[in-house]
């Protein structure tokens, strides 16, 4: 989902696969801090609470947010010029300890490919 009007040296937003449906399903006050840190991104700034992820190298930062005993994460990527991507909103249900499961890295993997192909297709190839 992109807004039609962007302000002076705002990047459009794009949210992939089922991001923004599964950010809906968040708490309020989750979404609203959320929507905070990726707007502050648009604007080619990085959140106090942004930190990079691991595993698609640099540009790619997750937000973590604690909310009533339970653990949300957002995945997004800075890395092209005129876009910025919602890789993957999910709340953290791993049973062994602090990392993330498998299946939330293989989707944020697979969506890192699909923000490529999209950029590509609709930005060109200057990355």
């Amino acid at each position: 989902m992109t807004r039609n009007k962007l302000a002076p040296g705002e990047k459009p937003l794009h949210w992939l696969g089922s991001a923004y449906r599964e950010l809906k399903e968040l708490p309020e006050v989750v979404q609203d801090e959320f929507g905070h840190a990726l707007s502050v991104a648009q604007f080619g700034k990085k959140h106090p609470n942004a930190k990079p992820w691991h595993g698609e190298g640099p540009g790619v930062f997750e937000l973590v947010e604690d909310h009533r005993g339970d653990t949300y994460r957002a995945v997004y990527t800075v890395r092209f010029k005129q876009a910025n991507y919602v890789l993957h909103v999910f709340q953290k249900k791993s049973t062994t300890g602090i990392k993330t499961a498998r299946k939330d890295k293989e989707l944020i993997t697979q969506r890192m490919k699909s923000a490529l192909l999209h950029y590509e297709e609709h930005y060109g190839k200057d990355i």
